[in-house]
């Protein structure tokens, strides 16, 4: 996996040493200057970096959720450094075609996407009336979708599958032929998959580069040994670069 780095200006708030270590959560006193949501970085005794977030602050100290596992940290030697924003992925045209993680970092080899913005994968709310009506149909090849439960473009639709056809195959079918049938547009897929084992994630990947697909899509994979709470960000991840797609 490439390294991939925030491009975030560094404050100068450095803490060496937690109070304590609970679970994923390291708990840090002294701060200030912190806010809620803040992205952290954490460095082990080795050097190596791993991302959190400021899960809750007070007047006394600040409780960080360790998005890469807390294992072999030390009280003592721990360094967190705080970057004074929230999450951001970088978003451009240039991530079609390409694998990464559930934070956003490549996972097929390639160097970090150039992107001349950088989005809160908190996201934004769109006024409502804003939006065009949803007309579009968007054509699966699928007839139990297509004839019963349609998938129009600018909804979303719950996809459920039965007995006899895995997920994988119906997301997979559902990535290679989904289609405009009225509209001649540049048609790009977002696919976020999450808690699935690295036979599944290279399944997907094959089945979209053997098929062409993956040249018009987006991938993000948390897979099932990631740690649990990186899966709260694949989906803003995959929903923040879906946007910066549709809308930009």
């Amino acid at each position: 996996m490439a390294a991939f780095t925030f491009e975030i200006e560094d404050r100068g708030l450095e803490h060496i040493g937690a109070a304590r270590i609970d679970g994923p959560l390291v708990v840090v006193e002294r701060v200030r200057d912190v806010g809620y949501d803040e992205v952290v970085e954490i460095l082990d005794s080795a050097g190596r970096p791993r991302l959190g977030r400021v899960l809750d602050i007070s007047e006394q100290q600040a409780v960080i959720q360790v998005l890469e596992g807390t294992t072999g940290l030390s009280n003592q030697t721990l360094h967190t450094r705080f970057l004074g924003e929230s999450f951001r992925l970088p978003v451009s045209r240039q991530m079609l075609g390409r694998v990464f993680d559930g934070l956003g970092r490549p996972a097929d080899g390639g160097s970090a996407a150039l992107a001349a913005d950088r989005r809160d994968v908190n996201g934004l709310p769109i006024n409502p009336y804003a939006r065009r009506y949803p007309r579009e149909f968007i054509q699966t090849g699928l007839s139990a979708i297509d004839g019963m439960n349609a998938l129009v473009r600018g909804q979303k639709l719950p996809i459920f599958s039965g007995n006899g056809l895995p997920h994988d195959r119906v997301s997979a079918q559902i990535v290679r032929q989904a289609r405009l049938l009225e509209e001649k547009v540049d048609f790009s897929i977002v696919f976020a998959a999450m808690g699935v084992k690295h036979d599944v994630a290279d399944f997907f990947i094959r089945n979209f580069r053997d098929s062409g697909a993956l040249a018009r899509a987006v991938m993000f994979f948390s897979l099932a040994d990631a740690p649990s709470v990186e899966r709260l960000l694949t989906p803003r991840d995959a929903l923040t670069l879906a946007e910066h797609l549709a809308f930009d």
